[in-house]
């Protein structure tokens, strides 16, 4: 696939990576290891002054604030040849969402639909725009992937992954069933109905745990953490990471929701 925005080929390609209000707070090594996947793909890369992407506040029905979010986004991203998110959730609000909050208006139209076109996922970009084939990276043991609901459903993101990981020296995936259902979270959805949400994270979790696997993998850091923390809660012995993670090579990281001082183990 080649980019709607090729860069000079005389130079690197310039990424904005837009590190996500999750990363960013809450597991900023899925930052580093996007920007690491990235440089190893020939990129110059770099994290400008940024923040929400606006989904919270569109979810919740306030245009107003999406709109006023939205405009930040453009305006700290639009320099870049492409924009980068390690997450599903937020690429997909960028690219399907923008263009309806600008609809109709000739000024801002065009704009968002250029700005749009060249925001990708993180895997996504790597295998369907840089033709990276494989990674340097190595993660012994038994895995199992979680497809989230925007990354599949908004942007065409299942196969991406799996090539990438297919590389993985020593990784065996193990496909759990179900793999593309919701596992609950939502956003705010599982706030709004936890009862709903809990009862869909409970099958989630015991399809990953019939895999044997002893990790989980996706794309979302929101899905990652609604699944690890109900794996823990059930005290299911399976490790929680972000896919960019392991691609990395940084899979002896605690796992989402382990203490600092654990080790890795699988």
């Amino acid at each position: 696939m080649t980019a709607h925005f090729p860069p000079d080929a005389a130079r690197p390609p310039r990424v904005g990576l837009f590190s996500t209000c999750l990363v960013d707070t809450i597991r900023p090594s899925v930052g580093f290891a996007a920007a690491k996947l990235l440089e190893d793909a020939g990129c110059e890369v770099d994290v400008p002054p940024q923040t929400c992407c606006g989904q919270p506040a569109f979810n919740s029905g306030d245009r107003a604030t999406t709109r006023a979010l939205a405009e930040q986004m453009i305006a700290a991203f639009e320099s870049f040849d492409y924009v980068v998110a390690p997450s599903g959730s937020c690429a997909g609000m960028i690219k399907t969402h923008y263009p309806e909050l600008f609809a109709g208006e000739p000024d801002w139209a065009g704009r968002v639909e250029r700005f749009c076109a060249k925001v990708f996922e993180l895997t996504a970009f790597l295998v369907d725009v840089r033709g990276v084939s494989a990674v340097d990276a190595t993660y012994p043991g038994t895995v199992t992937y979680h497809d989230s609901c925007s990354g599949l459903r908004e942007l065409g993101v299942k196969d991406q992954p799996r090539r990438l990981l297919a590389s993985v020296e020593g990784l065996e995936l193990e496909e759990m069933k179900d793999a593309d259902t919701c596992c609950g979270f939502g956003g705010t959805f599982c706030v709004k109905y936890p009862d709903v949400s809990n009862a869909i994270v409970e099958k989630k979790s015991a399809n990953i745990a019939a895999t044997g696997a002893g990790t989980l993998l996706a794309g979302d850091l929101g899905c990652l953490m609604n699944m690890a923390g109900k794996l823990q809660r059930e005290g299911r012995p399976v490790r929680a990471l972000h896919v960019a993670e392991v691609l990395a090579g940084m899979g002896d990281e605690p796992a989402i929701g382990e203490p600092a001082e654990k080790g890795a183990k699988r």
